[in-house]
């Protein structure tokens, strides 16, 4: 029975196409498929260069425990400079996560752009000081390289939340 149904459908098919036709189609789905390039994409890089021009105008680089010290332009957490730790740095008694999230802050002295890796400390409690939770340019969870609401403690012994550190990668 299942033959004879499969035998029917295929000679249907064979019938009422050719090898032409089957060319065609396919010929106009590589074309269509090399035309993928030309469609919209996203250009949410422009808004984060934009927040960070913003974020750089207002910027300082002498208080390391103010919201608006240079590196901090892509923060979101408890400044690790408030909880007995340094811009780099844990405060004894927290590890740093192996992950991290980055951002490109302008330096207002020198003007150049750098890359900034944020990397949570965890292990101890929340410090709960010097709060910094920028939203500029932030996108939902589900996207979540741009998601600063994430817990970044994954891969540490302990996934408990302390503060977060600003470290310097090198220039942008």
């Amino acid at each position: 029975m299942f033959d004879r149904v499969v035998e029917r459908l295929t000679r249907r098919v064979a019938q009422k196409s050719s090898r032409r036709s089957f060319l065609a189609r396919l010929g106009t789905a590589l074309a269509g498929g090399a035309l993928l390039p030309l469609l919209p994409v996203d250009r949410s890089g422009r808004l984060k260069r934009a927040h960070a021009q913003a974020f750089a105008e207002q910027a300082q680089t002498q208080d390391d425990t103010a919201c608006n010290y240079w590196r901090y332009c892509a923060m979101d957490g408890y400044l690790c400079t408030c909880c007995n730790g340094a811009v780099n740095a844990c405060p004894p008694g927290s590890e740093p996560s192996p992950t991290s999230w980055v951002g490109s802050c302008i330096n207002p002295d020198d003007g150049q752009t750098y890359l900034i890796a944020y990397r949570d400390c965890c292990g101890k409690g929340v410090c709960g000081r010097c709060p910094c939770l920028s939203t500029e340019g932030e996108m939902p969870v589900y996207r979540p390289q741009l998601s600063n609401d994430i817990d970044w403690c994954f891969g540490a012994r302990s996934m408990v939340y302390h503060c977060t550190t600003a470290g310097l990668v090198g220039r942008a």
